[in-house]
């Protein structure tokens, strides 16, 4: 079942954003994206990317905006936090230059409306240690969004390691609008973690840019657990000669749950490698899209990119769409992707209760090795050990994983 496009009028109708008092180059930028907003509005089933995915959840209710908790743990003194409201004119071309206000209603909705945004600047070449940590917390109420935004500049040669998580477990209905921007200079190297985890009755919706410079080297491992109805626009650019970037992601739904991941890879400059590996596990009810676009442009010769993806359903019911693509504009590259939406395998379930496993227990294990290759990837021990944990009690018995 694809839920069905948006009514022509809708509930959730924006004002305008408050710019008294801001910069007036941020007061631009909001008032340019509103208006973008205002233009476009919200896309409906006739949008090729948005075909899967029906926005009624969202633009059924009235939202009202609020500030969400944004936690951020300990910073190095080789890691600067920078403040949008006293930024100079390096952030003020960096924000919004990485996800175009342009790209859906979303996006231009949080340009407009974010507060202050979290801007992370990592020294040039810098070893950071230990993991840089930002969390945003849903707001707790009914019918309540907040805006969050990061902003990351990794600078020459600098290696961190960054855990970005959405949390939250409250009652209400709420609704949470990001935008992640992230720039890697010449040599830089960025693990990025990313967790979704919210209230399985919020809406979540993310979008992710990243710019990949000579010599970088990306890695994004994105985990989404939580929302009823989640999407995540992966975006990265390999905009130098021999940057690298590799995707690693695991969405898993239950219940009615709707988890929808766009990706895409612009392989822009010569020899870029890129290696993608995303897997769906859906019970009850749950819908998955995955849509992974590989792009390599006229002058990315020496590319190398292969992009997976694979799917399990658990019920009958449940469902995915996946539409993994290839556009090559280039002739001498080496692509190739795949994708496989399948059930657990009889012979192998029947093998385990063979040797004395029970069945609930033999379909949790098979799940998890499902999994595993793609958690077994997280960088960091304590976010690793979180997701095992959860997956655990999702894949606990067939009741559970249906609740």
């Amino acid at each position: 079942m694809i839920l069905t496009a948006p009514p022509a009028e809708t509930a959730f109708v924006p004002r305008p954003p408050a710019t008294a008092g801001e910069a007036p180059w941020l007061a631009a930028l909001r008032r340019r994206a509103f208006a973008r907003f205002e233009a476009t509005g919200f896309p409906t089933a006739h949008d090729e990317e948005w075909r899967f995915t029906g926005l009624q959840p969202i633009t059924s209710t009235a939202w009202t905006p609020v500030a969400g908790r944004t936690v951020i743990g300990p910073l190095p003194d080789c890691v600067r936090r920078l403040s949008v409201s006293e930024a100079g004119s390096e952030i003020e071309a960096a924000l919004g230059s990485l996800v175009a206000l342009e790209k859906n209603a979303f996006t231009a909705l949080n340009a407009s409306f974010f507060q202050d945004a979290v801007v992370l600047e990592i020294a040039k070449g810098a070893v950071v240690r230990e993991p840089l940590a930002v969390t945003f917390a849903a707001p707790e109420g009914t019918a309540v969004a907040q805006y969050p935004r990061l902003l990351v500049l990794a600078r020459e040669r600098s290696q961190a390691s960054l855990v970005q998580t959405f949390t939250g477990a409250g009652a209400g209905w709420s609704l949470t609008d990001a935008v992640t921007e992230i720039s890697l200079s010449d040599g830089a190297v960025l693990e990025h973690t990313l967790v979704q985890r919210e209230s399985e009755e919020a809406r979540h919706v993310h979008a992710v840019g990243t710019r990949v410079g000579r010599g970088a080297v990306y890695t994004s491992h994105n985990l989404a657990l939580g929302a009823s109805l989640a999407r995540t626009d992966l975006d990265v650019v390999l905009d130098a000669e021999g940057a690298e970037c590799a995707l690693y992601g695991l969405f898993v739904g239950r219940g009615s749950q709707h988890l929808d991941t766009h990706t895409t890879i612009d392989h822009a400059k010569p020899r870029g490698t890129s290696r993608e590996l995303y897997k769906g596990i859906l019970d009850g009810s749950a819908r998955g899209v995955f849509h992974g676009k590989i792009l390599v442009r006229p002058d990315a010769q020496k590319t190398d990119a292969i992009q997976t993806n694979k799917n399990l359903l658990l019920s009958r019911d449940a469902l995915v769409n996946s539409t993994p693509a290839l556009e090559i504009l280039a002739d001498d590259v080496k692509c190739k992707h795949g994708s496989t939406t399948g059930q657990l395998d009889a012979a192998a379930l029947f093998y385990l209760q063979s040797r004395g496993i029970g069945a609930a227990e033999a379909r949790a294990l098979l799940t998890w090795a499902f999994a595993a290759d793609v958690v077994e990837r997280i960088p960091v021990p304590s976010v690793r050990q979180d997701v095992e944990r959860e997956l655990g009690r999702r894949l606990s018995g067939p009741g559970e994983a249906a609740a």
